[in-house]
């Protein structure tokens, strides 16, 4: 079986609401670049990449001279001739290969009549939990939701999710606000979610000192893990050394030489992985087992994703025999997806892996196109700026939190 050719389409998919981060907004869709690879066979493959336009598809048809002929079950083999460290050392080809490799996983499941997480080893579990993702959102007046900035909108906002979705653990995307209004809205959710668990994330805002500060401040709550309160190793592991939650990250892990420097050091506690930023769900799932053999707790991270990328984190969840944590998901906030049968369904707050051969999942080709058109419409967005603070840029360290509208 070869590869005979790639296809590209960059849809818009529009959001409940714009929600905010510490570097600025998704401004009410994802942007996501669908991938198909076809075969001499017959068989097609699908992948996902975050970001889309003419550079995003341009950069994977540049990678045809790789592609065409290779037989998608060489994963090896297309993973060295992809990100080869010489080859692209001055045009990181990671998140370029993670999507191509989901589309050849999905090949070799459909040729074979196995799920993707059976090239993984099998599955362990039929069902992934997931926690609440909770973003200070922006108002869409075209919907009607979002607007959440005070500890009662967020717990709110909380409540109606759980109780559509039934999650039992949450996270709070932070950053955004000054800390101590942070650390209150992240108070409030714990006394109204009681027996649940929690987690935080500024996306390494905070100073190493503001982060022990704000540990100290929430030590008692039942925390999963503190997300990558600062940046860089070595605050990392300074702001480990000093407090008592476990720390996690998806932001200064995440590759091979990475995770080894985490090791020796003893840096965080619990590694976030990521099938786009690992380079793919083999490569997530390779850095899942020698995290298992050093008792380092995982978690599958989120970084904004439609079905099939969703598919892939099922499949890493399913086969990762260290997933101690309750995965993230953007899912959500989404309104739609381009997967045949609509969104992916929670229960009881979890999502079931797909059953079916490959990734488990199909294009709705209206669906597809209506967005693709959506994208043509609208474009892109700059995605670490925010739309409502004119001529701002996140620049570290300075003090630079959004005002709250109530204090």
């Amino acid at each position: 079986m070869k590869i005979s050719d790639i296809k590209t389409t960059t849809v818009s998919v529009p959001l409940e609401a714009p929600i905010r981060h510490a570097n600025g907004a998704h401004w009410g869709r994802f942007i996501r670049t669908i991938i198909e690879i076809e075969t001499d066979e017959g068989i097609v493959g699908l992948g996902e990449m975050g970001g889309g336009g003419q550079s995003a598809e341009a950069a994977f048809h540049g990678l045809k001279n790789h592609l065409i002929g290779h037989d998608p079950m060489n994963l090896e083999q297309l993973y060295w001739k992809i990100c080869n460290p010489t080859a692209s050392l001055y045009n990181n080809r990671t998140q370029l290969h993670a999507a191509i490799e989901f589309a050849c996983i999905d090949i070799i499941g459909k040729k074979l009549g196995i799920r993707a997480c059976d090239l993984l080893g099998g599955s362990l579990r039929e069902e992934i939990p997931f926690a609440s993702y909770l973003f200070f959102r922006y108002q869409n007046d075209t919907t009607g939701r979002g607007g959440e900035e005070s500890a009662e909108e967020i717990v709110a906002h909380a409540k109606a999710l759980t109780e559509k979705h039934g999650f039992t653990s949450h996270k709070l995307k932070a950053g955004v606000f000054h800390p101590d209004h942070e650390v209150e809205v992240f108070r409030a959710l714990a006394q109204e979610f009681k027996g649940h668990t929690f987690r935080i994330d500024p996306n390494a805002v905070w100073s190493v000192e503001e982060s022990i500060r704000i540990a100290k401040a929430i030590e008692d709550l039942p925390n999963d893990y503190f997300e990558d309160p600062t940046w860089g190793m070595e605050g990392m592991k300074r702001v480990k050394d000093k407090i008592n939650i476990p720390t996690a990250t998806n932001t200064i892990v995440v590759n091979f030489e990475q995770l080894t420097t985490c090791i020796r050091n003893n840096t965080v506690d619990v590694v976030l992985l990521d099938t786009t930023f690992w380079g793919g769900l083999r490569q997530a799932w390779k850095a899942g087992v020698i995290c298992e053999k050093f008792q380092i707790g995982v978690a599958v991270h989120s970084s904004g994703e439609l079905g099939i990328q969703l598919a892939t984190m099922l499949h890493l969840g399913a086969s990762t025999p260290n997933l101690a944590f309750s995965a993230d998901a953007h899912y959500h906030h989404l309104t739609d997806d381009i997967i045949k049968g609509g969104k992916l369904v929670y229960k009881n707050g979890c999502i079931a892996v797909p059953n079916s051969p490959g990734l488990g999942v199909e294009l709705d080709r209206d669906k597809v196109e209506k967005y693709a058109e959506q994208y043509k419409e609208y474009g892109s967005y700059p995605y670490d700026r925010d739309p409502k603070r004119k001529d701002w840029f996140s620049i570290l360290p300075e003090k630079r939190w959004a005002t709250f509208k109530n204090t």
